[in-house]
């Protein structure tokens, strides 16, 4: 199929984007990687008047290490995600969650950005950003404003971001010293959405758990924190009680949907088991016995 018939402007800057966005009432999109933007075109999905590119926009493509976190720019690529020293040494769990989203020909053109804005339920990257406790930096016509990422994914395919606004950077919070993290995901072939996929961290002092983080996507319709899972796991040792305990209420943080790939019971099995298992490579990884 081919898309509808749309206008075309590119933008050299932020302030130019917004201004496009502004002018065009609520009936533009931003092109960025394009890698779900164009699809939906083509599929008729979506039927903008519109099209703002700001792949010319200086200054997007980044990842600055900073003293507590890790900002990235919004035009930074997927794979240059997955590749980077800075990632794989500060967050190792992100940089291990890109290899497994979609293809590599899609992560070269694919933006952090552009997956976060799109908020689709069984993405990788949204998880991270919960996992993490992520910052989104907004532009909007007013100036600039942003939104922790516990706060930005509303519903599936919903974000808190006006269609006069964009994502501009995104920061990460650093892990404290002594922190394991685990990434587990299930998808019917490698590339394709998550069944179910769990990301895991754990920071590990004294042979106890000082602070315990789990996310979880594919399994409702935004990315998830298991909190009583979380709360039940820290001042503990990681054991195997204990971590049946925690799949138990990992299981019962998530309400998946039934749709032709798999059952709403078999996601909410499958859940548990891959944050058992990320919860024991990062009990590992963390320096537990």
């Amino acid at each position: 199929m081919k898309p509808p018939a749309f206008e075309y402007v590119v933008a050299d800057s932020v302030e130019a984007a917004v201004a496009a966005l502004v002018a065009a009432s609520g009936e533009a999109k931003i092109l960025a990687g394009g890698q779900s933007l164009v699809p939906m075109l083509n599929f008729r999905l979506l039927r903008p008047a519109i099209l703002v590119d700001i792949n010319r926009i200086p200054g997007l493509i980044f990842i600055e290490e900073r003293e507590t976190d890790i900002r990235i720019g919004a035009l930074t690529r997927h794979h240059q995600l997955e590749t980077s020293p800075v990632i794989a040494k500060s967050l190792p769990a992100l940089g291990a969650a890109m290899a497994h989203v979609a293809h590599l020909a899609i992560r070269n053109r694919g933006t952090i950005g552009g997956s976060l804005s799109h908020g689709d339920p069984a993405a990788e990257l949204p998880m991270l950003a919960l996992l993490l406790d992520a910052t989104l930096t907004i532009a909007a016509p007013s100036g600039t404003r942003t939104v922790a990422a516990k706060n930005f994914f509303l519903g599936a395919l919903s974000v808190d971001l006006g269609a006069d606004e964009l994502v501009t950077d995104v920061a990460f919070s650093k892990l404290p010293a002594g922190t394991g993290w685990g990434f587990e995901e299930v998808a019917r072939r490698h590339g394709d959405f998550a069944l179910a996929a769990v990301a895991t961290t754990l920071t590990v002092s004294d042979g106890r758990i000082s602070e315990a983080r789990i996310a979880m996507t594919g399994v409702d319709e935004t990315p998830k924190r298991a909190g009583d899972a979380e709360a039940m796991l820290v001042g503990q040792a990681l054991d195997p009680r204990l971590l049946e305990r925690a799949i138990g209420a990992v299981r019962g943080a998530v309400t998946p949907n039934t749709d032709l790939h798999a059952s709403a019971d078999y996601r909410r099995h499958l859940v548990g088991v891959l944050a058992g298992r990320a919860l024991a490579a990062a009990w590992q990884r963390g320096g537990g016995t």
